[in-house]
């Protein structure tokens, strides 16, 4: 049997964290086991679905890494694989052609019913509400509704359930689940607007699109005995079904915005790493076989993973653990991909700097310890931009000081006479002890106008550092415009 697994989100807004976190388990098992990883488009509730969400959703997917086998293409959302549409809303006839099959067989049925009448039936008599709609007190054939719905009334089709059982299966992270069929009353199959539901949609999928395993999220295990319910009317074969566990915030309350960042297109912009973000969601709910092993890459983790280190209990998502994660990775990255990474930031701030080799290289190599994120870069190296540099508000007591030209001048001179296009660390402090002597000044008074001079406030970033990622030319241009500033 060849594993096929899917991806099943519903088009509504970014890809949140448990979200990617069902497409990387399904992924993982996929590639583990030489399978297919699908992508389905769950679409259906009209009123929510866009497709601007759907290319936002593939988008995330992309950053994240996670191809697919079949599903939308990526670029072209025209679908790739044999078994298409791989969008619910076009599979309409698919979903009638089994309705069909269910009102042919007696396991469904029209319930001509108006919403007003289900609304009554939904409050009971006043003294709670019925949780269950009681059947019809006529069922026409299906035939006849089949005639009255091509005359234009308006009906739902429902799934008939006949007997009181137990439906029993081994769910592979939460082991024997017993769910009693009189848990729901006849549920709805096709609404009355035509659109299929979600639980009938899930299974006629799945079987014509040869799924084998079904990773999902623990909310969807009550909908499991309707799913093993429309299986066994249609007589296709039943998934084995894993449901993960929940992700919790700080709080122990399910993840959600209130908890600051959750989609995937936050972090992105947050400067966050694809391959952190999906070492990290993979922690929240299974972990390696190799004890104490945390940092993983995406090969490792499909050489690892298996099912049975998949954890029932819920799993709190820690920001200063992904900071860890993804500072981890950030620094094992070669420099020419750091690099690559980080000037998009610098780029989209515009932020300009040196891009040659030598110079990247020094320059990563002081700031890639102090970095968490790519976002970080933009404070790092905003310093060393000529276009970002401004005498700001907090200079003026600086400005002020009758000492200051005095150590610009000196400053100056000392720049001019410096034989190479950059001063290294040794360069700068010899420099500045020329200033200290030629100004005749010391402490806050030296240091403050060069730091002025230099980064355009009187504290800040440690000037040895920066001054030799600094060209002569801009520390020259530098010092004019903290002099233009003064007058």
């Amino acid at each position: 049997m060849t594993v096929r697994v899917r991806f099943a989100p519903s088009p509504t807004g970014y890809l949140h964290v448990g979200g990617a976190r069902t497409a990387l388990y399904n992924y993982l098992y996929a590639k583990k086991n030489g399978g297919a990883f699908i992508l389905r488009v769950e679409d259906t509730d009209v009123e929510r679905s866009t497709e601007e969400a759907m290319r936002m959703q593939i988008g995330d997917l992309k950053w994240l890494g996670l191809p697919w086998a079949e599903g939308p293409n990526p670029e072209t959302l025209k679908d790739m694989g044999p078994h298409g549409p791989y969008r619910q809303s076009q599979r309409k006839q698919i979903y009638m052609e089994q309705a069909n099959k269910l009102l042919d067989s007696g396991h469904a049925y029209y319930d001509f019913r108006t919403d007003d009448e289900l609304e009554k039936l939904k409050a009971g008599d006043g003294e709670g509400v019925v949780h269950h709609i009681p059947r019809p007190d006529k069922i026409v054939s299906a035939d006849e509704g089949r005639k009255r719905v091509v005359s234009g009334e308006k009906a739902a089709i429902r799934f008939k359930i006949k007997e009181s059982k137990e439906y029993v299966f081994t769910d592979l992270v939460r082991g024997e689940v017993r769910l009693p069929s009189d848990m729901v009353s006849d549920f709805v199959l096709i609404r009355s607007n035509g659109m299929p539901v979600y639980n009938f949609c899930c299974v006629v999928d799945d079987a014509l699109m040869k799924i084998t395993h079904v990773f999902r999220a623990e909310e969807h295990l009550s909908n499991t005995v309707r799913q093993m319910m429309i299986y066994e009317s249609l007589g296709m074969p039943v998934p084995k079904f894993g449901h993960m566990s929940f992700i919790l915030g700080p709080d122990r309350q399910k993840l959600s915005k209130r908890h600051g960042a959750t989609s995937c297109n936050d972090f992105n912009l947050r400067g966050y790493l694809p391959e952190a973000i999906l070492n990290y969601i993979a922690l929240l709910g299974w972990s390696s076989p190799n004890e104490n092993q945390e940092i993983m890459s995406i090969e490792e983790m499909i050489q690892l993973f298996d099912y049975d280190r998949l954890n029932s209990a819920p799993a709190v998502f820690d920001e200063e653990k992904l900071n860890w994660v993804n500072a981890t990775h950030l620094r094992a990255l070669p420099t020419d991909e750091l690099w690559k990474r980080v000037k998009a930031f610098l780029v989209r701030e515009r932020i300009d700097v040196p891009d040659d080799k030598e110079w990247v290289e020094k320059a990563l190599s002081l700031f890639r310890p102090r970095m968490t994120t790519l976002a970080d870069a933009v404070t790092l190296f905003r310093p060393l931009s000529d276009s970002a540099y401004k005498v700001g508000d907090e200079s003026k007591e600086v400005l002020g000081w009758a000492e200051t030209p005095k150590v610009w001048d000196a400053w100056e001179a000392g720049l001019k006479a410096h034989g190479s296009d950059y001063l290294s660390e040794p360069d700068f402090n010899a420099l500045q002890d020329k200033v200290k002597d030629a100004a005749g000044v010391k402490g806050k008074h030296l240091f403050m106008p060069i730091r002025v001079a230099v980064i355009g406030k009187p504290s800040g970033a440690e000037l040895k550092e920066l001054v030799p990622l600094l060209k002569k030319t801009s520390l020259l241009k530098r010092v004019q415009q903290a002099r233009n500033a003064r007058a």
